[in-house]
């Protein structure tokens, strides 16, 4: 049917009169650069290169649950400290915390026996601990430390600066924010929401994991003080993965304080490797970092006990069990459990196509966890396309060929996690297990009192009538079992 021009003509001004109602009643986009300078004028950001705080209260310990589907285990924080440099992209921070509640992992005295200490440093695209005067590269923390700065009040708004953060606006439990969304490259991806005063909120962000995939973190900023001119809230909540690891209350803030982190020159040579040495006719210890490995080698396989911290460890570990033994292939890998630490080069194997010997219990967590891809920063699993074959092991499994026994058994009624595995090798008197029983330094005294994993670790052996005459720990040197019994006071 054809139109008449004053019929077009209408129907075009009855559009463009629809188009400019709708138009009128959305909220007008602004400017990011606009946003981000007018919220560092509110918190005295701009001219800020440098800031300290000092804070107290409680937290949890990410990725070292008791059972896998469970929350972090909840310590109380003497002290968290943080020296901020945003000029150099460094990061200093001390801290205190103990447990308060007695199941779970972490290098933390067990419940009511102290605090554990710590000193943690970062520097552009470099991470490290400090143990006393010397640094020990940690390149797993370089995600989350970097994701630390770059997600704190003041370091976020200079993070949306350099990566170009788009705005909008978005309503929150009723009320309205103004909001900047950007990625930091590899390390995380992030949504700042600022308030109607240009104070900073709230930061939800998600940063890639070795153990979960691409993990969920939410931080919030309340009860902002002023300090000489910069805002800093009184309290910071953040979660992860669901789960609160801190909730605190700031005591002391010092803007453009004084600040001098340097890379160590170790730190900057460092790279992964494996030592490797025998402890049977075809065992090997496979060692040279803070977790160790066995590699055990059966008639037409071989079988690798841990694959942990991420994939650079794990992959350098599994080029060492190849070199060792080139012509069979490896065709399991034994996860002792499910804390991060000792979990996190899973991946890694599952994308060799390795199958993943793990805890019944913790089975289900782990299927779903591998399902979850590291996009941010694609891992080796995500590369390689495969997916992860998970078997779990309930009590006891077994595998032999006739010549060489392997058991797998379950370690009862620990404190440290459900669904803890041990590994024994009935022929050579082998016993492998990881942080039921660390050896201490050699000729060391008996502590004065005994560790409670220690004590039920021979409570295991000597219930199941394990023959052991030495212990392959997955952290520390090979022992005897007498040294086992001395640290228990036996």
């Amino acid at each position: 049917m054809n139109q008449s021009p004053t019929q077009l003509t209408l129907g075009n001004f009855c559009i463009l009169s629809a188009v400019l109602t709708l138009a009128s009643c959305a909220t007008p986009q602004q400017d990011p650069v606009a946003v981000i300078s007018k919220a560092q004028s509110a918190m005295g950001s701009a001219s800020l290169k440098t800031l300290k705080f000092t804070a107290a209260g409680t937290g949890g310990i990410f990725g070292q649950a008791y059972r896998a589907d469970l929350p972090w285990p909840k310590t109380n924080m003497s002290l968290l400290m943080r020296d901020m440099d945003f000029e150099n992209a460094a990061m200093r921070q001390d801290m205190a915390i103990s447990r308060a509640e007695p199941n779970g992992g972490g290098a933390l005295p067990l419940l009511g026996l102290g605090e554990q200490r710590s000193v943690a440093m970062l520097h552009g695209n470099w991470s490290w601990n400090m143990a006393g005067p010397a640094p020990i590269a940690a390149p797993l923390t370089l995600e989350t430390r970097t994701h630390d700065l770059w997600t704190s009040p003041h370091g976020v708004l200079k993070a949306a600066l350099k990566n170009k953060a788009t705005s909008g606006n978005s309503t929150v439990d009723g009320k309205n924010y103004t909001t900047l969304s950007f990625t930091e490259p590899t390390k995380f991806k992030a949504t700042a929401y600022i308030n109607a005063d240009g104070l900073v909120e709230r930061v939800d962000s998600t940063q890639p994991n070795p153990v979960m995939g691409d993990t969920t973190s939410t931080l919030t900023y309340s009860e902002y003080k002023d300090y000489a001119g910069v805002k800093f809230p009184s309290r910071i909540q953040q979660s992860m993965g669901g789960t609160s690891v801190m909730d605190i209350k700031v005591s002391e803030v010092i803007p453009n304080a004084p600040s001098a982190i340097v890379v160590p020159e170790l730190v900057r040579q460092f790279k992964e490797t494996v030592a490797s040495s025998p402890a049977a006719a075809g065992v090997w210890f496979l060692a040279g970092g803070s977790h160790n490995s066995v590699l055990i080698e059966m008639k037409d396989h071989t079988i690798l006990v841990e694959a942990p911290l991420y994939d650079a460890r794990t992959e350098a570990v599994i080029a060492e069990a190849r070199r060792l033994v080139p012509n069979k292939p490896l065709r399991y890998a034994i996860n002792s459990h499910h804390h991060f630490d000792h979990a996190g080069g899973l991946r890694a194997a599952a994308a060799q196509g390795i199958t993943l010997i793990t805890s019944a219990s913790a089975k289900p967590w782990y299927d779903r966890a591998m399902t979850n891809a590291n996009r941010i920063k694609p891992d080796a699993l995500v590369l390689s396309g495969k997916s992860a074959l998970i078997e779990g092991v309930t009590g006891q499994r077994t595998f032999s060929d006739g010549e060489r026994t392997v058991e797998i058994r379950e370690i009862a009624n620990s404190i440290h996690a459900q669904g803890f595995l041990m590994v024994y090798l009935p022929k050579e008197k082998l016993l492998i297990q990881g942080d039921a029983y660390t050896p201490g330094l050699p000729n060391a005294p008996a502590p004065t009192v005994a560790n409670g994993n220690n004590v039920n670790l021979v409570s295991n052996i000597e219930l199941s009538k394990l023959n052991v005459e030495r212990i392959l720990p997955l952290h520390g040197r090979i022992v005897t079992l007498s040294d086992l019994m001395t640290a228990v006071g036996r």
